[in-house]
């Protein structure tokens, strides 16, 4: 088997790679994502000789972070907050803390201020959550507290492959009868005062799909659920520590990544007898379309790409000026005020227009991880949904949003930096147009993720994918990696 170590080879056999020849690699993993890292781990614990190729000068994908307004202030390019990623079973099946991974947790991990005063927040409790949600404490408990009570029972089932026997039908259930309802709908009918109908409708924006879609709830009993259980922690001194992490494990069980190696078609693959690629399916296509069925590049061509984000950086001279300090609790905050207003925002992304007034997810990490930053300067993010490739300048909307909520925040930026979708996808191939999920998640693209299909990460006898536009979809989780190798495994 060539330069494989004897070590890594399956036994005696040949394993059979391209054009009949001795392959020199078990795998060969195309991204260094947090997905592409996880399918390489998974492979090489199980004894099997992996490569990553990374186009990027770094690995790492969405999972990187740097030095992006001015010296010494150290941003996340793109994800920053980890619910998922401390919630992975992949994850928590590997000691990361012993590869340098510290996660960070808020006093709270979000807040939704209204115009009012009134500050909705998600705590880590269900019981601290519905405490601070007056007439509506009790309907945040009967909705939230079975599924905090099921989390252990439910990841596997909701980071997993939507067609599946469940292991646990009951508390599915119990997850999935709500979770099939527009997040408008549930919101609204279920909660009696705007404080939880705004909290609840914000978690669900982060679906990327309008609100009035059937199961755009099901992305705030996720992300609700996860931030009563285990919290929506940031990985210490930055998401690229946890992309550090994983490299170390990798490493440690006899893989390697290789960065500034750009992966165009197949002739830039090496050997190997199983390709995993960490790719949507367009990037899939324009790689290794000759190896996929004439069903699955039908399919393929047909996959559905959703709204983009445009992102603004700001390096601060201090922490926000929330009007209602209590706001400065919490790692996340969601500005965009009532119900009412967060729907019509997210309706005119999905009509394909900018909105005037968008609904703003922002992040200030250094309220509570001090090392990002020099001393007594703060950093803070924040991003708005647009439509797939706009090209208009959101920075003064949501600007603009950040003073409603913190009058005089404009005053305290020493720099700032502004990526839209264009940026995004040159950036990383990935985010076509924008879209940081890897596809639209709607009903058809949640559930059949990417196309109907028994085993939705094989794509060949020896192709696979495993970026988010696989189950369970975006996020910062591996276990689209982690299915995928599993499969590899399992045919090999």
């Amino acid at each position: 088997m060539g330069d494989v170590p004897a070590a890594r080879r399956r036994g005696d056999r040949r394993i059979e790679g391209l054009n009949g020849t001795d392959p020199r690699l078990d795998a060969v993993v195309v991204g260094a994502g947090p997905n592409g890292l996880a399918a390489a781990i998974t492979l090489a614990r199980a004894g099997r000789s992996v490569e990553v190729l990374e186009a990027a000068a770094e690995p790492g994908g969405g999972s990187r972070s740097a030095e992006l307004t001015l010296p010494g202030f150290v941003h996340d390019v793109c994800s920053s907050v980890q619910p998922l990623g401390i919630a992975s079973p992949f994850f928590r099946g590997l000691d990361l803390a012993d590869r340098g991974l510290a996660w960070v947790h808020p006093d709270a991990p979000l807040a939704h201020p209204l115009d009012d005063g009134r500050v909705a927040f998600l705590e880590r409790s269900v019981e601290r959550t519905a405490a601070g949600l007056g007439r509506d404490r009790r309907r945040w408990q009967l909705l939230f507290g079975p599924i905090v009570d099921d989390v252990e029972r439910l990841l596997p089932a909701i980071l997993g492959p939507v067609v599946r026997a469940p292991r646990h039908p009951i508390a599915l259930a119990r997850f999935g009868l709500p979770a099939l309802l527009p997040a408008s709908t549930l919101a609204s009918r279920w909660f009696r005062d705007d404080p939880a109908r705004a909290l609840f409708a914000g978690i669900a924006a982060h679906s990327m799909v309008a609100l009035d879609r059937p199961l755009s709830a099901s992305f705030a009993l996720v992300l609700g659920m996860l931030g009563q259980s285990v919290g929506w922690p940031l990985a210490r001194g930055g998401s690229g520590q946890l992309t550090k992490a994983l490299v170390a494990e990798l490493e440690a069980n006899g893989g390697q990544v290789r960065v500034d190696a750009r992966v165009a078609s197949e002739a830039d693959l090496p050997p190997a007898a199983a390709t995993v690629l960490d790719v949507t399916p367009r990037q899939a296509l324009a790689i290794a379309g000759s190896r996929m069925s004439r069903r699955d590049r039908f399919a393929a061509r047909r996959f559905r790409y959703g709204p983009g984000v445009f992102k603004v950086d700001w390096a601060l001279d201090g922490p926000i000026p929330w009007r209602s300090a209590e706001v400065a609790r919490a790692g996340t905050v969601h500005l965009g005020g009532r119900l009412d207003e967060l729907v019509a925002s997210e309706a005119a992304v999905a009509a394909g227009r900018e909105p005037e007034r968008p609904f703003v997810l922002l992040v200030q990490p250094t309220l509570f991880d001090p090392s990002r930053a020099p001393a007594g300067r703060h950093i803070g993010w924040a991003y708005c949904h647009v439509p797939a490739g706009s090209a208009v300048d959101m920075t003064d909307r949501i600007e603009a949003q950040v003073e409603r909520f913190a009058p005089g925040f404009r005053d305290r930026i020493l720099g700032r930096r502004t990526v839209g979708p264009a940026e995004l996808e040159a950036y990383d191939a990935n985010y076509v147009g924008g879209d940081i999920n890897g596809g639209i998640a709607d009903i058809r693209q949640l559930i059949l993720r990417p196309w109907p299909s028994l085993d939705p990460y094989r794509l060949g006898s020896d192709l696979w994918i495993c970026s988010s536009s696989t189950p369970p979809g975006g996020g910062v989780h591996g276990m689209s990696g982690w299915h995928a190798a599993q499969s590899v495994l399992a045919h090999s």
